[in-house]
């Protein structure tokens, strides 16, 4: 497994989205998460978009208003996941038209079924944006 948590975060640090792949508590996830977008936010824009934390390494990227960070193993391979980062957000983009905090937080649903479908157990499975999104558009259509 690659992935462990994917957080989707807003600038002032409140989650918006948050996939975890492995187990942790309630309080654990809680923990985790102050830690990192403290960590992540702290981080000027100069500096790169990876960090090491507990067993972690976190690659972030920011797009507007939102931050996407993702937590991999450490034998992982970083550029791939930036790569991935910003496949979602285009995936999204072509959905939403220009994803912002508000699309995620009123769709919460269809921004979880993306991710649903571009990831699996932690690996990545999908990175065709018409195959993540038919469903979806199904799922329009119909209701």
């Amino acid at each position: 497994m690659g992935i462990r948590f994917i957080l989707m975060v807003n600038k002032q640090g409140q989650t918006r989205l948050a996939q975890y792949y492995e187990y942790l508590t309630i309080e654990e996830r809680r923990a985790l998460e102050g830690e990192i977008v403290r960590k992540c936010l702290a981080r000027s824009e100069q500096q790169c978009s990876f960090v090491e934390h507990r067993n972690y390494k976190i690659v972030y990227r920011r797009y507007a208003s939102l931050f996407f960070l993702v937590g991999v193993d450490n034998d992982e391979n970083e550029l791939a996941i930036l790569e991935f980062i910003h496949l979602l957000v285009e995936t999204m983009d072509r959905h939403f038209g220009n994803v912002c905090e508000l699309d995620i937080m009123f769709h919460l649903e269809k921004a979880h079924f993306m991710l649903e479908e571009m990831v699996m157990n932690g690996c990545i499975v999908e990175t065709s944006k018409p195959n993540i999104l038919a469903p979806i558009q199904l799922m329009d259509k119909a209701s």
